[in-house]
């Protein structure tokens, strides 16, 4: 391949990459693969400037940009830090600040590189007004309701005047945590500023949160940030506010700031009230910048949030001026990452595990090691495919780190240890649990155990996704209690759970309240709405936008049973190995013969058509529910949400405090406005 081809590749390669790290929120290449990736870019097109294309990954910031959110313009571009992975390259960025200033002397302030969703926060007269993500760095999103909800960011600014005396950390050893300097700091703000830092999502609630994925089987997040991108980006603030987020603030931007310095205006900034980090503290000289280095990545592992590395910053505004930008990036700054632990250890056993739809995940077991503070002895393999790739073979020595710093991952195999007598690992031909042969799907990497209907996991973890939140919701009752109905016998699928009644659960008789309360959830999941029947049915493949897309398109269980393969791939959204898998599912008479069961207990096997062919418009502050609820309420009734007034409105579903522009128009339409008790009343009835 010659350097014009692989130019063309880079690119396509860095979009790719660039497209599922800030719009999915899915990496497929850790950080420093991608920068590597990204320097080859730049110098090959260096050399070729007849290549030059304004559409070059090297020429613009990813973006991570919704649509579902109104954009906005930053007032000062978000760019990206250059980053380094050795003390070299520090060394080389240093010296240019020494040249680019002349050899005007200079300090830098060094802090935590914190790997959360970065965030900038606009404050006018001590309030918060706007929050905004950093998107393309030039426009982002306006996420200000979701990010009210994380409680470390003051809505209102301390504005009382007071002088602090700031004491800070310091190792055992003297080590460089923070600065034990006395500063005086005025909480006098000025009228109007930004500032800038992450959003970060705390170990605690990550593995929390993954806990809870991996029990429903959805796919879990591969590290904080993402957990933390994709809880901001969420349309419903609450679910913002249940994931306890947090911030770090580290950057002052503004007309009129305390001073000329960077940390002096960041402790200004924490006498205002904001989370500063105290992993800061200024040098002079190189091998203080080393030292901090040296510190923290031993040290950081103990901090609640998860930080990827160190940034440097010259802390002078008047020199960072001076320095100037390149295209992408500041001269002043610049980011050290620090390297994943990594550890080997040998593979002793391939297990595997059978997931809800019947997928088998092969798990390592190997010999227990230290990695990044625990213990690791389990690691997910995948798949058949990643097993062939790193060519496993039990006895090998395996290279482990932690995605994210918290998942662990096989990441190579050390060859030159492998024993002579060594077996390769050979995937499973029947379920572990059952003994079916497995099936592998045309367009899927895992393989199937496909006897749904008689295997215990797959029969157990149905029953566990059909009480699930977002399916039938009972949640009066967990994994644990179903275990323990299913091996008593009380329940065999699905449609057991509403033959149960207070005397079989009650035991010795000292149960009666709590065996109550799960009857009660279990008769209350009756009202649970089509749409989120289909999603509990647990149809493979058919995730909780599909289910809704289904009941939508065929507005009851018969129609949907009754479809063929060309109806169903008609719909958007719903693929061939989709559609055959939802056609095998109904034509299992066991199937069949449980949701007979399920309609006759009196679960919505329709969608309702009460609001059938209406346009709403929602406006105003409401009370029983959210507008985000209203909305999926009017759609579950086969209501139209829209946004604008017009004759083809229906009505209003107007709360609090709606907008007088809109009272006005709907009253010139003769429009007609149904409070929040008439809507709800409309619907019940």
């Amino acid at each position: 391949m010659d350097e014009i081809q692989r130019i063309n590749q880079l690119r396509k390669e860095l979009h790719e990459h660039n497209y599922r790290y800030y719009v999915l929120n899915q990496p497929t290449i850790g950080d420093q693969e991608f920068d590597f990736l990204m320097h080859e870019l730049q110098d090959l097109e260096a050399k070729h400037p007849e290549m030059a294309d304004p559409n070059s990954p090297t020429q613009r910031v990813g973006s991570d940009l919704n649509a579902e959110f109104r954009q906005v313009e930053h007032k000062y571009p978000m760019l990206s830090l250059a980053n380094t992975y050795n003390e070299q390259d520090v060394a080389d960025w240093y010296e240019s600040v020494r040249k680019g200033l002349a050899g005007e002397d200079f300090e830098v302030c060094c802090e935590m590189k914190y790997d959360g969703l970065s965030i900038s926060l606009t404050y006018v007269d001590g309030k918060l007004t706007q929050a905004v993500t950093r998107g393309d760095g030039v426009r982002g999103d306006d996420v200000t309701a979701n990010v009210k909800t994380i409680r470390s960011i003051p809505l209102v600014l301390n504005g009382e005047r007071r002088t602090d005396s700031l004491e800070f950390a310091t190792a055992k050893d003297g080590s460089p945590v923070g600065n034990s300097t006395l500063y005086t700091l005025h909480s006098n703000f000025p009228k109007e500023f930004e500032i800038r830092g992450e959003i970060l999502m705390p170990w605690t609630v990550f593995e929390r949160l993954n806990k809870e994925r991996e029990e429903a089987e959805e796919p879990l997040f591969a590290n904080p940030r993402n957990a933390a991108s994709g809880t901001l980006k969420s349309q419903k603030s609450s679910l913002v506010a249940s994931r306890q987020l947090d911030a770090y603030l580290y950057y002052l931007l503004g007309e009129e700031l305390p001073a000329d310095g960077h940390f002096e205006n960041l402790e200004a900034a924490r006498s205002w009230g904001f989370k500063i980090s105290e992993g800061m503290k200024k040098v002079k000289t190189l091998q203080e910048i080393y030292d901090f280095i040296n510190y923290w990545d031993k040290e950081r592992k103990n901090l609640p949030v998860a930080t990827d590395g160190i940034v440097l910053k010259v802390n002078s505004l008047r020199q960072q001026r001076s320095l100037g930008f390149t295209a992408k990036s500041p001269r002043w700054a610049i980011a050290y990452k620090f390297k994943a632990e990594r550890v080997c250890t040998r593979l002793n056993e391939v297990t595997y595990q059978v997931g809800r739809t019947g997928a088998i995940t092969p798990v390592a077991n190997m010999d227990p090691v230290q990695l990044a503070g625990t213990t690791v002895k389990r690691a997910t393999l995948n798949n058949e495919d990643f097993i062939k790739n790193f060519d496993l073979h039990i006895g090998d020595y395996v290279y482990v780190e932690k995605g994210g710093e918290i998942i662990p991952k096989i990441v190579g195999v050390d060859i030159d240890q492998r024993p002579i007598i060594a077996q390769p690992v050979q995937f499973i031909k029947r379920c572990p649990e059952c003994g079916t042969p497995l099936v592998r799907y045309e367009g899927e990497a895992a393989w199937y155990c496909p006897n749904d209907s008689g295997c215990p996991p797959q029969i157990k973890g149905r029953i566990e996704h059909f009480i699930a939140r977002k399916a039938m919701n009972i949640d009066s009752l967990g994994p644990e209690t179903i275990d323990d109905y299913y091996r008593q016998g009380l329940i065999k699928n699905v449609a057991d759970l509403y033959t149960i009644d207070v005397q079989q659960i009650n035991g010795d008789g000292s149960r009666t309240k709590s065996a109550q309360r799960i009857v009660n959830g279990i008769a209350a999941s009756k009202d649970v709405p089509f749409e989120r029947v289909v999603f509990a049915l647990g149809i493979r493949f058919v995730g909780e936008t599909s289910a809704k897309l289904l009941a939508r398109h065929f507005k009851n269980i018969d129609a949907l049973m009754a479809a063929g393969l060309e109806e169903l791939q008609e719909i958007e959204g719903i693929g061939e190995v989709m559609a055959k898998s939802i056609i095998t599912y109904f034509h299992d008479e066991k199937n069949i013969e449980i949701i007979n069961r399920l309609r006759g207990y009196g679960l919505q096997m329709e969608l309702s058509t009460k609001l059938e062919g209406q346009s709403i418009v929602i406006s105003g502050v409401f009370t029983h529910h959210s507008r985000d609820e209203y909305k999926s309420i009017i759609e579950q009734n086969g209501g139209k949400n829209v946004g604008s007034i017009s004759n083809k409105t229906s009505f209003i579903l107007a709360g609090e405090n709606m907008g007088p522009s809109k009272l006005q128009k709907a009253e010139k339409l003769g429009i007609r406005i149904l409070s929040e008790d008439e809507f709800l009343k409309m619907i019940e009835a």
